[in-house]
């Protein structure tokens, strides 16, 4: 599969060709981050695809993608924490400075993240960490990847 997917994402998503997509939620995608350096790393994506903020959603919609937005957050939490005894935390933001659609990063944080950084908001990490190989989402990601998945099925069948 090429990575035409990539320039369309929530379109990818939509059509079922987003390979990055860990679970249709009620209001958008769950999908796993393209880079790992934070091992866990995921984004919700909007299901819809004119959605350009938060605002743009109706207030229904707006409402079950930030319950989306705290379920991606919580299995991501636990997900994490069951593989790795150093997580922390998860950091939760919608930014929306790049990308030109509504999405919500999930940042698992770790005590062995570096002593810089480990208190600073993601974004500062050096450039090399966003696009260097070896920290490109890869099949060595599938127990993550696994990981999240089962919990969010988790917490679906718990509500």
């Amino acid at each position: 599969m090429s990575d035409d997917w990539r320039t369309d994402r929530i379109g990818s998503a939509l059509r079922g060709e987003n390979p990055a997509v860990l679970r249709r939620l009620e209001a958008g995608f769950a999908v796993i981050g393209d880079v790992q350096f934070l091992p866990g790393y995921s984004v919700l994506l909007t299901d819809d695809p004119g959605a350009r903020r938060l605002s743009d959603l109706p207030r229904r919609r707006r409402s079950a993608y930030l319950a989306d937005m705290d379920r991606l957050g919580e299995a991501v939490e636990r997900a994490c924490r069951r593989l790795d005894p150093a997580f922390r935390r998860v950091n939760l933001e919608i930014l929306g400075n790049t990308d030109g659609f509504l999405h919500a990063h999930v940042w698992p944080r770790y005590a062995w993240e570096p002593a810089d950084l480990v208190r600073m908001p993601v974004w500062l990490y050096p450039r090399e960490r966003w696009t260097d190989e070896r920290f490109a989402l890869k099949p060595r990601h599938d127990v993550v990847r696994e990981a999240i998945g089962e919990e969010l099925d988790l917490l679906a069948t718990a509500e």
